[in-house]
């Protein structure tokens, strides 16, 4: 078995200033993140802690969906929201095949351009995928990680901006989220796509899976 995660449910203080500086620009919001996951994990540090994040919105509160293989909320800033912590083993324990499910999930769908031939050994630009386009990407990652959709819900998310490496450099990320129904047909394929994500821009609140069993 894969190892575990845990899953922090934080519901944002929207007064709180750390917040509003971290929903303006995802940069902030990753590196308050990598607070609650040990240090000293090396040169790639969110990928070795399993770091994934979602953020969920409703018309009265957030919510910041939190997954790593250790979690520590009570490094967060003061006020920042109300945390609650919930292991995930059990969660892909139960995973089986032919179970049925319900899914969220925020992707960043995006192609890379092809070049010409007397371009070969370089790379062409990423362009965003949108509309079906998009859902078949979806419906392509899906099949990989295990899952037979059965519906999928598409939500287009504001694109979320932070700043480069060098701090001056300002990035996009376009986002989807897909709500929906499918079946399991890879219990370990799919354990594995809950606890690396799905997709690009994961530091950007992309690829969190989360599943739910369907009602029978």
């Amino acid at each position: 078995m894969s190892p575990g995660a845990a899953l922090a449910r934080i519901r944002l203080n929207p007064h709180s200033r750390a917040v509003q500086r971290d929903l303006r620009n995802a940069t902030d919001m990753h590196r308050t993140l990598m607070r609650l996951v040990p240090d000293g994990l090396g040169g790639s540090p969110r990928q070795a802690a399993g770091l994934l994040y979602r953020l969920d919105v409703t018309d009265t509160f957030s919510t910041l969906l939190v997954q790593a293989t250790n979690l520590d909320p009570t490094r967060l800033p003061d006020d920042y929201g109300h945390a609650d912590v919930k292991d995930l083993t059990p969660v892909l324990n139960a995973l089986q095949k032919g179970l049925a499910v319900h899914y969220r999930i925020v992707v960043n769908p995006v192609k890379t351009e092809r070049l010409p031939l007397e371009n070969k050994g370089q790379r062409g630009k990423r362009i965003a995928l949108t509309g079906p386009d998009a859902d078949q990407w979806w419906a392509r990652r899906a099949h990989t990680a295990g899952l037979h959709l059965t519906t999928a819900l598409p939500t287009l998310v504001a694109a979320v901006h932070g700043s480069g490496d060098n701090s001056t450099a300002a990035v996009q990320h376009h986002l989807v989220r897909y709500d929906g129904t499918a079946t399991v047909t890879d219990p370990d394929a799919l354990a594995e796509a809950v606890l690396v994500g799905i997709g690009r821009a994961k530091s950007y609140g992309a690829g969190l899976l989360s599943l739910a069993r369907a009602a029978a």
